[in-house]
């Protein structure tokens, strides 16, 4: 673990964070590949508890606004490209977990989750259907925006030791944003957890 101040030299810190961009973008291609292609019909959940969450807009700035520099900014706390090597390959562990239940056990919101015919047109409601042109309602479960953010949260806090639990407090935010922009049931939120810290133990029987 390292202090706050320090980490990698510039040039790599360059390479670093530009293979991080390309990551999320490879990413998500493999992530549009399981919504084209599941190999049965998604199911949908029906729980009481997901009634208690009313679409609010305004989450949406947190549910793509904070999640991407999050993931950019955890290249800030890493040591040496050894170590944003063997960071990388944990995030390629959780895509093929979360790849793995998008193909075999799909499940979607409900359509009306995403009727925003009766809200006002605000900058969020515009920004949560520009972020839904081009996410489906599949995909949901696990939650990846919960497990990335989870496992973003185990590296930032073995990083930086000063910091302690509190990067644990961006999947909370994730979750509760997934929530309120009603991209996710709770139980998608919750599951999504184990995925990410799966990836997060895998990362450290390699690297360790």
């Amino acid at each position: 673990m390292k202090g706050i101040y320090l980490m990698m030299p510039l040039g790599d810190l360059i390479v670093a964070i530009v293979m991080t961009v390309f990551l999320i973008v490879g990413v998500y291609q493999f992530y549009f590949l399981t919504q084209n292609h599941m190999i049965k019909p998604a199911k949908q959940f029906d729980m009481k508890v997901d009634k208690l969450f009313k679409f609010k807009g305004y989450w949406v700035w947190l549910y793509s606004g904070l999640y991407y520099p999050m993931i950019v900014a955890t290249v800030l706390t890493i040591d040496d490209m050894r170590q944003y090597n063997y960071s990388f390959m944990s995030f390629v562990f959780l895509l093929f977990i979360q790849m793995a239940f998008f193909r075999y056990y799909p499940v979607a919101t409900p359509a009306d989750w995403r009727d925003f015919s009766n809200l006002k047109q605000t900058r969020s409601v515009r920004f949560m259907q520009f972020v839904q042109k081009y996410d489906d309602n599949t995909n949901c479960f696990p939650s990846m925006h919960v497990s990335v953010a989870t496992l973003v949260a185990f590296h930032v806090a073995n990083n930086v030791a000063e910091v302690g639990n509190w990067p644990f407090l961006f999947p909370v935010i994730i979750a509760l944003s997934a929530l309120w922009t009603k991209q996710h049931y709770v139980v998608d939120v919750v599951a999504g957890v184990v995925p990410g810290w799966i990836a997060w133990e895998l990362y450290k029987l390699i690297q360790y």
